[in-house]
């Protein structure tokens, strides 16, 4: 969890990125922006309000840590923090040379020193890379003799942050503590501040190890389960919520005791423990077999594995548990399928 209350706004620099591919360029500033005490109030509200997962990354690179660009300049920063401007200069130009799909938006790039963040409880100093993209008119109303006038002018919403980038200052070893959003980018062009310009990988952590195991228990229970066994959807909405269950009604997870209480079957486990292996080789990451369970990963598991039967263009059954009181049936005066749903009251 990220506590910026009382974090400080050392220093911050300022240069307009434009897109490669239009051949805008990059509008480079001077020196660091000089702010008052407000202003930097309320850039701190700006910078840290989106960040409000708890899903952590590492910087990355597949041969050596050292080549990834953002990963060196934040170091840099770090071993000295009067280098901000030099190294803000330098990740500008390295933002600009991956702002080549024709969707990206020229904008402000805010390289920014923070001291005083607080990370899952550890004090730590961070740099902060911004980018603001999007602009909105705003009606200026003020007062003019006896009367009163109004105008407009253009800016930017604190409230909205496009994309932001928080590298803290530890685990650099493995590509320091960072966290981050992307607002703006849904399209082809998303990939291009995470991928390209950061080039991070998920932090292999408990929410990572919840969020995998999520993953593969549906996986499993839509992809596998029906070709290899005699299960319907019905059962199959029964193993999502037992897995959900598990995940939200335990602390640890055990690869054993999860596949004999939420699978039971011996065969059946067998099945997932050998999917399970081929879903790492295909993600190229293992699950761990024992993990602490995340809180914030494993209350995602209620939507992400909702369980929900749809019958034609008609009704869609939420399945929440208790399997025993659901059945399927054919009917053959109507050559249709049914289900029997069984109840207490109604709400």
């Amino acid at each position: 969890m990220i506590n910026h209350e009382e974090a400080i706004l050392e220093s911050i620099v300022l240069h307009r990125v434009g897109n490669k591919a239009e051949d805008d360029g990059i509008r480079f500033s001077k020196s660091p922006l000089k702010t008052d005490e407000t202003v930097n109030e309320l850039l701190i509200r700006y910078f840290f309000s989106p960040f409000k997962q708890q899903e952590y990354y590492n910087l990355f690179h597949e041969s050596d840590l050292s080549m990834n660009e953002v990963y060196r300049y934040a170091s840099g920063i770090f071993d000295d923090p009067e280098t901000l401007y030099h190294q803000s200069v330098d990740l500008a130009k390295h933002l600009y040379e991956h702002s080549e799909h024709p969707k990206i938006k020229r904008g402000e790039f805010y390289v920014v020193y923070f001291s005083d963040c607080v990370v899952d409880g550890e004090l730590v100093d961070a740099v902060g890379l911004f980018k603001s993209e999007s602009r909105e008119t705003y009606l200026k109303v003020y007062a003019r003799d006896d009367n009163f006038e109004i105008n407009h002018e253009d800016g930017i919403n604190i409230n909205k942050l496009d994309k932001g980038c928080l590298i803290f200052n530890t685990e650099k070893e493995k590509g320091f503590l960072v966290a981050v959003v992307d607002n703006l980018s849904k399209g082809s062009e998303a990939h291009y501040w995470k991928d390209d310009f950061l080039h991070i990988a998920q932090r292999q952590d408990e929410f990572f190890h919840t969020n995998n195991v999520m993953q593969l228990c549906k996986q499993f229970v839509k992809e596998k389960l029906p070709g290899e066994f005699d299960v319907n959807k019905v059962d199959q909405a029964d193993m999502l919520n037992k897995s959900a269950t598990f995940l939200k009604e335990n602390e640890k997870f055990n690869l054993d005791a999860f596949t004999t209480e939420v699978i039971q079957q011996p065969e059946v486990i067998e099945s997932f423990k050998n999917y399970k292996e081929e879903y790492e080789s295909e993600q190229d990451f293992q699950i761990a077999d024992d993990f602490e369970i995340s809180g914030a990963a494993a209350k995602k598991s209620s939507r992400f594995l909702r369980s929900v039967i749809k019958l034609d263009k008609n009704f869609h059954i939420y399945v929440h548990g208790n399997r025993e009181n659901i059945e399927k049936g054919f009917d053959d005066t109507t050559g249709k399928h049914y289900y029997r749903l069984y109840f207490e009251q109604e709400t």
